[in-house]
């Protein structure tokens, strides 16, 4: 992922909210310190937080010792070595029912990728959904993709009112699974469904962040 190509931003043809920029730079969500069992977040991320994280380094060294392991012994490894977060809210606990405000964050995982590059690029590219972060999971042969659904629930909620971002978050998943099927034939990670989803946050020197967010 040495070269990245900035995508045209999506313009909806009625806009319904600010810019989805403007709303994911005031985006909160939890961060954990490892190992995965742990319930009680540690402090609040932004997406830059998480973008300065990932780059830093500060996971180098877990992540070189993740990749050069048989895969048998990575899961293990992985859920004890990394440290990570729920980019889709705010929780009390890492629960579903212990959620105090969504993000409008959805993070999609894909995995075991052939060409890892190609499909960040993409990614990047699509005229849909812009990106606001991009970075190789901490495997390498992965892609962890955030973008915001912001404009699409704003849209909804003229219709069903009723409707909260947690609700609406798995629709917006297996919309968005559907159309990066269809499109690109590119499966989801199916758990990404689930707002609590915690995500390991690996050393990616080449991760990508909007640049309406750094």
């Amino acid at each position: 992922m040495e070269t990245l190509v900035r995508p045209q931003p999506f313009i909806p043809s009625h806009p319904v909210c600010p810019p989805v920029t403007a709303v994911a730079s005031f985006s909160r969500f939890s961060f954990f310190t490892k190992p995965i069992e742990s319930k009680q977040p540690t402090m609040e991320f932004s997406l830059a937080d998480a973008y300065n994280y990932i780059r830093s380094g500060v996971s180098a060294q877990a992540t070189a010792r993740l990749r050069s392991l048989p895969s048998t012994q990575r899961p293990a490894f992985k859920r004890s070595n990394f440290d990570f977060c729920t980019f889709s809210g705010l929780f009390q606990q890492r629960k579903a029912d212990k959620l105090i405000r969504h993000s409008y964050l959805v993070c999609f995982d894909f995995d075991h990728l052939s060409d890892v590059e190609a499909v960040a690029l993409t990614l990047l590219n699509d005229p849909y959904f812009e990106t606001m972060l991009l970075f190789r999971s901490p495997s390498g042969d992965g892609l962890k993709w955030v973008v915001s659904m912001e404009q699409n629930y704003a849209y909804r909620e003229r219709f069903f009112p009723v409707e909260t971002p947690a609700s609406y978050h798995p629709l917006f998943f297996y919309a968005v699974q559907h159309y990066l099927h269809t499109t690109y034939s590119l499966d989801v990670d199916e758990k990404c469904k689930d707002v609590s989803r915690a995500c390991f946050l690996p050393f990616d020197p080449n991760a990508y962040i909007n640049p309406a967010l750094s």
